[in-house]
């Protein structure tokens, strides 16, 4: 998340992965994506939290598999073709953790520039405003940067 802030201190424009999850268009820091892989087998793990229910092996690492539909007030939804699991690395509590999230689709990597950012409102829309950093504009659309530590704790 190292490159977000700085870029924002900056106020230059941002490399981001952008990807789908049902009808949003989110962007990650392209520096916090490790890979973008096909879907694998998940194993369940009792008693979890619902938007990380499952892990997966990548690579030889046990990875926490997050679905994050739950924590943006979405349905679930079956994987498709176009389905990705984005592998990240974030820091959780000072220690580097892998996380893999499911994608409904995933883009380009594209720069979006940091002096269309804004807040999430407040009212008005579906999305959880705690767990957004801000919101850009790509092209005509708006474009969520989430908070992935606030939502992931």
């Amino acid at each position: 998340m190292t490159d977000f802030v700085e870029a924002i201190e900056q106020g230059h424009a941002l490399q981001v992965v952008m990807m789908r999850i049902g009808t949003e268009t989110f962007a990650l820091g392209a520096g916090m994506v490790r890979e973008i892989i096909d879907p694998i087998p998940t194993t369940r793990v009792a008693g979890a939290r619902p938007h990380l229910g499952h892990v997966v092996n990548v690579r030889g690492n046990v990875v926490p598999l997050a679905d994050i539909r739950e924590r943006f007030g979405m349905p679930l939804a079956a994987a498709t073709p176009d389905t990705r699991f984005v592998v990240i690395e974030l820091d959780l509590d000072g220690d580097p953790t892998l996380v893999a999230l499911v994608a409904d689709k995933v883009f380009e990597v594209t720069a979006v520039a940091l002096e269309t950012r804004q807040p999430a409102p407040k009212i008005g829309t579906s999305w959880r405003p705690e767990y957004i950093r801000s919101i850009v504009k790509s092209g005509d659309d708006f474009v969520i940067i989430p908070d992935m530590q606030a939502i992931l704790n």
